[in-house]
């Protein structure tokens, strides 16, 4: 199961001043997710005048209980809180991947 997050940033930072904190803070919090698989964080290519999405998380869990679980934990909440104090909007989408191109082993 993997857990596609998509995140604005507040009002009061930069798209840069974002992405520092996402990168350099946030992401050693959410490595530490209890059952987490995997994490990329893709930065979206925006200037400072954009109103869309700054950045979108993609966290793989083996379950949507797992997912829940880990962000029940007392880390979980502190993730979820350190990036509602950094974030004016997040929309979470649950998904199940169907690759079509796959690297080659």
């Amino acid at each position: 199961m993997k857990a596609i997050i998509l995140l604005s940033r507040r009002d009061d930072m930069t798209h840069a001043e974002f992405l520092t904190w996402w990168f350099d803070e946030h992401a050693p919090l959410a490595a530490q997710l209890p059952g987490v698989r995997r994490i990329v964080f893709n930065a979206v290519d925006v200037d400072d005048s954009a109103d869309d999405y700054d950045g979108v998380s993609e966290l793989w869990f083996d379950s949507r209980a797992d997912f829940d679980a880990a962000y029940a934990s007392d880390l979980g909440r502190r993730v979820a809180a350190d990036s509602m104090a950094h974030v004016r909007g997040r929309v979470r989408l649950f998904v199940d991947e169907h690759p079509v191109v796959s690297p080659a082993n």
